[in-house]
């Protein structure tokens, strides 16, 4: 049996990983656009415990990660000023060019053919394959030319977002949600390294046009948002890889396989970076996936309808509850104006509607206390 993977993410990555480990005799080939050493963006958020799951499918891959995860075991949300920490939501972060190598390393050792510099236009590029795997992203080129027969549906988001890093390591995961005479915007920032952090600048439209952002060049738009957040970054630069101003696109698919194609990871579905969940769910994708195929073995057909009908359910609700969150930021600028900082706070934490106040007293106590003596 032969597999052509095409994108060397972190969806990609595993299954090969693990399809390979699982059948050792199988040919499994992976096929990347870019050189091995690039990626764009800077560092990945895991919510806390979420690579658990890691452990009994990839032990390896998850003790050589946490070993290099920075984590924290609260957030902080930044409004007119003052700041509010939230207990008991952690996160861990790594950058993603380290989880890529880690990746391509037990990949190789796997006996993954990994080939980079490919450029794959059509399914017919990658030969022939008894299972095609889109893992190319949320432009996917395989999925371009079957959107007819995926059902790919795609809504776009109004507010605007760069991804930026800075030489600044932050104590936790933040939102400092900052007003100017331009409009509103909010800072996402974290540390992955321990002397680097991720830096991503998010603002409605209005205010990126207010503000002369759709005009101006990648310097001139860095500068600007290092005004905005200058008490952040404390007088340290942001750093730009292919840090364009874009709108987030939601994405599905009413059918993640046709044929012998599948779709994973970003191909399928996106989910937005505000629950910090896109890259989990990219490799729980993978794992399950590979069990699909550990209990069909060779039967692709079965092995894809299998891979959907486990895999959809729990991937709805999380599809649901990242949406939700991401229309809670493209209300930004209201929500900036209607609320002080705990009560900004609290909204937030109550955006997905997976959280009810019960809930939030038993993971946060401390912060559901601050709310009940504000009320």
């Amino acid at each position: 049996m032969r597999i052509a993977i095409a994108g060397a993410g972190p969806a990609g990555l595993l299954f090969a990983l693990l399809a390979r480990r699982r059948h050792p005799r199988w040919q499994v080939e992976v096929f990347e656009q870019n050189p091995p050493g690039a990626t764009f963006g800077f560092g990945v958020v895991f919510s806390e415990g979420a690579l658990a799951f890691l452990e009994r499918d990839a032990p390896d891959l998850h003790r050589r990660l946490t070993a290099r995860m920075e984590a924290w075991p609260m957030q902080r949300i930044v409004h007119r000023g003052q700041a509010v920490d939230i207990d008991g939501n952690g996160f861990a972060a790594i950058a993603r060019l380290t989880l890529l190598q880690l990746l391509q390393l037990l990949c190789r050792e796997a006996g993954v053919a990994l080939h980079y510099d490919r450029t794959i236009a059509f399914a017919a590029d990658l030969g022939e394959a008894d299972l095609v795997v889109a893992a190319d992203g949320v432009n996917s080129i395989l999925r371009a030319g079957r959107e007819a027969d995926f059902g790919t549906r795609i809504e776009w988001l109004g507010n605007r977002f760069a991804w930026y890093g800075v030489e600044r390591p932050f104590e936790c995961l933040s939102l400092t949600f900052r007003g100017n005479a331009d409009g509103a915007f909010v800072a996402h920032h974290y540390r992955y390294a321990p002397r680097m952090s991720t830096f991503l600048v998010e603002c409605d439209q209005a205010t990126w046009r207010k503000a002369g952002l759709d005009a101006m060049s990648d310097a001139e738009s860095r500068a600007y948002c290092e005004r905005v957040f200058a008490a952040e970054l404390g007088g340290r630069p942001l750093i730009s890889n292919k840090s364009v101003w874009r709108c987030f696109p939601l994405l599905c698919n009413e059918r993640w396989s046709v044929g012998n194609m599948v779709l994973l990871g970003d191909a399928q579905r996106t989910l937005h970076f505000s629950i910090g969940s896109g890259t989990r769910a990219a490799f729980e994708d993978a794992i399950a996936l590979d069990r699909a195929f550990g209990e069909a073995g060779a039967n692709v057909p079965a092995a894809l309808a299998a891979f959907e009908r486990s895999r959809r359910p729990v991937l709805d609700k999380l599809l649901d509850a990242a949406n939700r969150s991401s229309y809670w930021y493209e209300q930004l600028a209201q929500k900036m104006a209607r609320f002080d900082a705990l009560g900004l706070a609290y909204d937030y934490m109550r955006r997905s509607g997976r959280l009810t106040d019960a809930r939030l007293a038993q993971m946060a106590p401390k912060f559901m206390a601050k709310v009940a003596a504000a009320r």
